[in-house]
């Protein structure tokens, strides 16, 4: 055991270990034959992503298996019998075993489900303005056929034994969390402005089931008739497509991941009782919940594994088919996380993940305290759940900072009135709340209080922007293509983000002095800490312009501060090279800020 200042010990866990170990997991699914089915993205490969069967490549070396749909995409593929439906990222189009079956043009698909021997999923247009619809197309290409359009938004298109259509739609101003519809061929059947309708899937007689909010929880529901009654969420915020968050098993039980204060476990209910399944996990990711007869199968993490591809079965128990990464890491190096409860915004219960400095060949000087690394999560309805993140968490604990991921107010895995409090409110409560978890941390002796530092990607780059521009907590920060300027947000967005700020800000631009006062961009003068941005140049959801227009007001006012702009990185770094540059820039740049010498590159 060596003794050296936090901040400055050696890891293992350098930047480029971090960005090339670990591909992304999602998407799986079960095959007829007992296959195992998902999709990985790789950074080695700039981040493209490979559908892949028991281990082995089902897409060439130059196919990108994914859909911008609402931007964000999800729901990229299908497995019908056999064979995969895929989109393809370079040309938007849907092909099967490799033949395209869907015609060029500026046409975006996800949510794929095949019902009727026919392929049903939302259709997105781009033409001099976005069209989102639900069509249906031969599985062997040929002529959509239009089922539903003239909504904002479509999601879950499904069909029942019967051949009877469901779906949910929503419309401008709200979210999908915020307020959403379920339909049942002609008839609304649940959800409205006020009720957030997640996941519609059809039993196997003709049951249809759903999850809403209606409660004040995402709770289960078959037929308009509540089956679950807890103080969790059994729903998930509909950022990307094809989510699910429970299935429907062989022997009439449903499998359900529940989350409770961003905790998420997998459960069963069975005969009216909702029973937590003895396993590890933790963390299921975007859920996608998938089964076959009595076998389950799920992207999962706990605090001391990995993501990895899972199966389950009662007779079989719990079997990992593909980890995130070939060497998975020496548990010693793990630093397990405790829930930390304190006073956030207006004295309000507020919750967060600690994770403390963990080296097993480093100690500090006595006496001395850690850096603490504040982190707050994007969305700003996602939610920081307990789990091993090498390049969010281990990567700097295994150098000597404390890290504290805020579930700031506003968050999903609370209930419906945990998740409104930022409603008006954004920019205030989240910097806020994560300035209350550092101070709190500080006060209880885990944190070196005068080294607090915060950061934050997208919603979360604007919580960490809002908190140094318009506080005095921190000595530095990070933004990782965060909304400087709430304003051009509003003007300058992609369609399924161009009026979310209704509700979280105000209307626009009735609320126009508003949204100038809660953009850090028009008070830069009060940035005394130094600041270091990161940001894609191919950026539909934050344009490069905000982070440029900051980097000019930063420069004119002589505040100390960096900025690196990646070429052919969009909303979210998907190549290694990048991952790697960002780490050891801002490692880099907390050094200089505190003094202390970084070890590695």
């Amino acid at each position: 055991m060596q003794t050296a200042p936090y901040g400055s010990w050696r890891s293992p866990l350098t930047a480029a270990e971090v960005a090339r170990a670990g591909v992304r997991l999602a998407e799986p699914a079960l095959g007829d034959d007992g296959s195992v089915w998902w999709l990985e993205r790789r950074p080695l490969a700039g981040g493209r992503t490979t559908l892949v069967r028991d281990g082995e490549d089902m897409t060439p070396e130059d196919f990108n298996v994914r859909t911008r749909v609402h931007e964000y995409g999800g729901g990229a593929w299908l497995l019908h019998g056999d064979s995969a439906v895929v989109s393809n990222f370079e040309d938007g189009r849907l092909y099967r075993d490799g033949e395209p079956i869907t015609p060029p043009g500026p046409y975006r698909y996800a949510d794929l489900h095949v019902g009727g021997g026919r392929l049903l999923c939302v259709r997105e247009t781009h033409g001099d303005e976005v069209v989102n619809e639900l069509v249906a197309l031969p599985l062997e290409g040929g002529e959509p056929e239009l089922l539903a359009g003239g909504r904002d938004f479509y999601s879950f298109p499904r069909l029942g034994p019967g051949g009877e259509l469901s779906y949910t739609c929503w419309d401008h101003p709200n979210m999908p969390w915020d307020g959403s519809e379920l339909w049942r061929g002609e008839e609304r059947v649940a959800g409205g402005p006020e009720e957030s309708i997640w996941q519609p899937q059809w039993g196997p007689g003709g049951e249809l089931y759903w999850v809403s909010d209606r409660t004040g929880w995402w709770q289960l529901y078959r037929d308009g008739k509540q089956l679950t009654d807890v103080e969790a969420e059994l729903g998930y915020p509909q950022w990307l497509l094809g989510g699910s968050t429970y299935a429907l098993l062989g022997d009439g039980a449903v499998a359900v991941i529940s989350c409770r204060h961003g905790e998420e476990r997998l459960c069963l209910l069975r005969d009216g009782e909702l029973e937590e399944l003895d396993l590890p996990y933790t963390a299921f990711g975007f859920p996608h919940l998938g089964a076959r007869g009595e076998r389950l199968v799920f992207v999962a993490a706990s605090a001391q594994e990995e993501p990895a591809v899972i199966t389950w079965s009662a007779a079989e128990g719990a079997t990992a088919v593909k980890r995130a990464s070939d060497d998975p890491l020496d548990p010693a190096w793990a630093s397990i996380p405790r829930e930390v409860e304190f006073a956030g915004s207006r004295g309000r219960l507020t919750y967060a993940w600690y994770y403390p400095p963990a080296n097993p060949e480093f100690e500090a000087p006595q006496g001395e305290r850690p850096p603490l690394l504040v982190q707050s999560h994007g969305g700003p309805t996602a939610h920081a759940t307990p789990e091993l993140q090498a390049e969010d968490v281990l990567f700097w604990t295994s150098r000597g900072f404390g890290v504290v991921d805020v579930n700031y107010g506003g968050s999903t895995g609370f209930g419906r009135e945990y998740r409104r409090r930022l409603n008006g409110e954004w920019g205030v409560v989240d910097s806020e709340d994560c300035i209350a978890a550092a101070r709190h941390l500080a006060e209880q002796g885990e944190a070196d209080g005068e080294r607090l530092v915060i950061h934050g990607g997208s919603a979360g780059g604007y919580t960490t922007l809002c908190a140094l521009v318009f506080h005095d907590a921190f000595s530095a920060g990070a933004s990782y293509y965060g909304v400087a300027d709430a304003e051009t947000l509003a003007q300058d967005t992609h369609k399924f983000e161009s009026r979310y700020l209704d509700r979280l800000i105000g209307p626009y631009p009735e609320q126009a002095a508003l949204y100038r006062e809660r953009s850090p961009i028009h008070y830069v003068d009060r940035l005394r800490v130094p600041v270091i941005l990161f940001q894609g140049l191919e950026d539909e959801v934050v344009p490069p312009s905000q982070a440029e227009q900051m980097v000019e007001a930063l420069q004119r006012n002589g505040v100390p501060h960096e900025y690196l702009a990646f070429e052919g990185e969009q909303h979210g770094f998907r190549k290694a090279e990048t991952v790697e540059r960002c780490l050891e820039a801002e490692l880099g740049f907390y050094a200089r800020v505190f003094g202390f010498e970084a070890a590695g590159p």
